[in-house]
């Protein structure tokens, strides 16, 4: 088998969105299952709308997911004399032609076709044929560079995912493939670069099906051999729309920010358009071993929230504490939290993490670890009444000698409940509240072995 080669080849006119970033892991994972080679590529030849900021965007979002390219960046703009050269070789050889009919002359011949019922196109004023005379050039007019696309026949490629798509070339007119500034255009340019990058599988969007056909016709009039190229439906939104910002974040970098892990997105967009059985929980490893082109599904795939987030709780699980701490700590900081003297964030983010579904929910449950407790009065009214005062002044003596660790701590709070004839909700909401200002916690032994001794006889006796 050929070695394979794949590309992802953004335009950087925003930010890496989750379609694009689903194609990229799609074409990343097929050359690592294969031992190919995966290749990055900048698209940038839209001066107008691409910007360096995006850009960055993009290469971001590639590393936050992991997803490292064997070769690139490319840009296209760095080029442009290959660009040049193929189109002077094209002019040379009859495939391509100067056309210098206007942008007002075009669209008039489009009115008159759309007024004939006919489909507007350009009507080949220009085009070279036997015997054919052309109108006098312009000599003040600058030419754009027009591909002589075939006249008759059909194109037709047997897609990985939509199955046999064909074509007839009459649908399509003359493309322009280089602007009057000598600016080469899109679909040239990417069929230039799958040829010299010698790409084996082109995996994109549907919304490129129509672009396909015309670099089809590009490859064959340079003499290129063909890629397979397979076309993903897009990403919906729960409601069936096109996913977009009502919808939530779209922006990769969005998600980390909102307290995603990359191995979270990276598992849930894998499943959206592809499957493996009924799997659902797979590392990247797995994925790639898994992947290939055979069960990608030709229906556009629904945006789920619930169903990241139930992923992102479960790799939240998953993860080391220590580096869920790095992640957790920027964001406390910026919520108040004081970690002087305080439990070790990591021991807190072990107790804590059972049930978050993002790293910013886990932070803010852990915040009532790192600020000074303020009870509400009229809870500690209610539970810290003259039965229980008794008791937690026992306790409070019992905390000076036990052991500092859970179970002897669970040990010897029973003991206190059968000394006082009282039941654990008695004394367990007025320490919670005394300890951490709150009603829910964790299990108060949990709690209370977090912190240090001398922390939990100061707040006791602050209230007794």
């Amino acid at each position: 088998m050929t070695v394979v080669r794949t590309r992802f080849a953004p335009s950087p006119t925003g930010y890496l969105h989750l379609g694009g970033a689903r194609t990229a892991l799609y074409s990343w994972a097929y050359a690592r299952h294969f031992g190919g080679t995966f290749i990055l590529r900048i698209e940038d030849t839209d001066l107008e709308r691409s910007t360096p900021e995006a850009v960055q965007a993009i290469i971001d979002g590639m590393q936050w997911l992991g997803l490292t390219h064997d070769e690139g960046p490319f840009y296209q703009m760095q080029r442009m004399d290959r660009y040049r050269e193929v189109i002077g070789q094209m002019l040379t050889a009859g495939t391509a032609y100067h056309c210098y009919s206007s942008q007002e002359e075009v669209e008039a011949m489009r009115e008159r076709m759309r007024a004939a019922g006919e489909k507007p196109r350009y009507d080949g004023t220009w085009r070279p044929e036997p015997g054919k005379e052309l109108p006098p050039v312009p000599g003040e007019r600058k030419p754009v560079v027009r591909f002589k696309n075939p006249l008759d026949g059909e194109v037709s490629w047997d897609d990985v995912v939509k199955g046999t798509i064909t074509i007839a070339n009459k649908e399509m007119d003359d493309l322009i493939i280089a602007r009057a500034d000598g600016t080469p255009t899109y679909n040239f340019c990417v069929a230039v670069d799958d040829w010299d990058m010698q790409i084996t599988h082109v995996l994109r969007g549907d919304d490129h099906v129509n672009n396909t056909p015309r670099q089809i016709n590009i490859l064959r009039a340079i003499g290129a051999p063909l890629p397979q190229y397979g076309h993903l439906p897009m990403i919906l939104g729960a409601d069936g729309e096109k996913l977009s910002k009502r919808h939530g974040a779209v922006s990769v970098m969005d998600y980390p920010d909102q307290g995603y892990l990359p191995e979270a997105m990276l598992n849930y967009l894998a499943r959206l358009g592809w499957s493996h059985g009924d799997d659902e929980v797979f590392s990247m490893q797995q994925f790639c071993e898994w992947f290939n082109l055979d069960h990608l599904t030709r229906s556009a795939a629904q945006f789920n929230p619930e169903k990241l987030n139930w992923l992102n709780n479960h790799y939240i699980k998953q993860a080391d504490n220590e580096r869920l701490a790095s992640l957790a700590r920027p964001h406390m900081l910026a919520e108040g939290a004081e970690f002087n003297g305080s439990p070790p964030l990591a021991n807190v983010l072990a107790l804590m993490k059972e049930r978050a579904n993002t790293v910013i929910e886990l932070a803010d449950a852990c915040l009532l670890f790192y600020r000074d407790p303020q009870p509400d009065p009229a809870l500690l009214a209610q539970h810290l009444n003259d039965v229980v005062k008794p008791a937690l002044a026992q306790f409070a003596e019992r905390c000076e000698t036990v052991e500092w660790h859970r179970p002897a701590l669970a040990a010897m709070i029973k003991e206190v409940l059968a000394a006082n004839g009282i039941k654990m909700p008695q004394i367990a909401m007025p320490l919670r509240l005394i300890v951490t200002g709150q009603l829910q916690t964790p299990a108060i032994d949990a709690v209370l072995e977090l912190f240090d001794r001398d922390v939990i006889l100061a707040r006791i006796r602050k209230y007794l």
